[in-house]
């Protein structure tokens, strides 16, 4: 066994100004989180995860039972916060209805101790990447956070996840400090 470790850094944002009205592409919807939904959201992180670099750092997002499991665990934090946690659903067009409805997108928004918003989580299943939808989750969340009545919101994000630094700077989401993620490997 040996130890690697992952930089990351804290990016964080301030609600103290309106967020943008997220825009989905014709097709998509959000759907609000209800308990009933766990095992989607851990689907559909699972789906979103496991061949991402994130699964290296958090082993779990690479397993479905890790997501189970820490979707289980999200939701029952006592700062979970259901208005900012989100999936989006694709309904195909009438003229490809042989495909059903499917969940694309996940996100999960707590309250930390310290009063401040924590993004767990923001995945998007491959085939549906590129088109926004990732930027329209996020808004949506953030839009939740405020509505709870939060002002700073934060998230981590493994400094080589340079599409998502990306996004998330273009949101506002500002780089607070770096991290260091320490994780045990098995060499073979």
């Amino acid at each position: 066994m040996g130890l690697t470790y992952f930089k990351r850094f804290r990016m964080e944002i301030d609600l103290g100004r309106a967020v943008a009205e997220p825009q989905l592409p014709l097709g998509y919807r959000f759907v609000g989180w209800d308990e009933s939904l766990v095992d989607v959201h851990a689907e559909v992180k699972f789906l979103s995860f496991r061949e991402e670099i994130d699964s290296n750092v958090f082993p779990c997002l690479g397993d479905y039972a890790g997501c189970s499991r820490l979707m289980a665990e999200i939701s029952q934090k006592p700062g979970f916060l259901p208005p900012a946690t989100w999936l989006l659903a694709y309904d195909p067009p009438p003229s490809r209805r042989r495909v059903e409805s499917e969940y694309v997108g996940t996100i999960q928004g707590i309250r930390d101790r310290n009063g401040m918003g924590a993004i767990q989580n923001l995945g998007i299943v491959p085939d549906h990447r590129g088109q926004g939808l990732g930027r329209a989750l996020m808004l949506k969340a953030l839009q939740g956070f405020q509505a709870a009545g939060l002002r700073q919101v934060f998230l981590e994000v493994t400094a080589q996840n340079d599409g998502a630094i990306r996004l998330y700077r273009q949101l506002g989401f500002e780089k607070a400090r770096t991290i260091y993620k320490v994780v045990e490997v098995a060499y073979s």
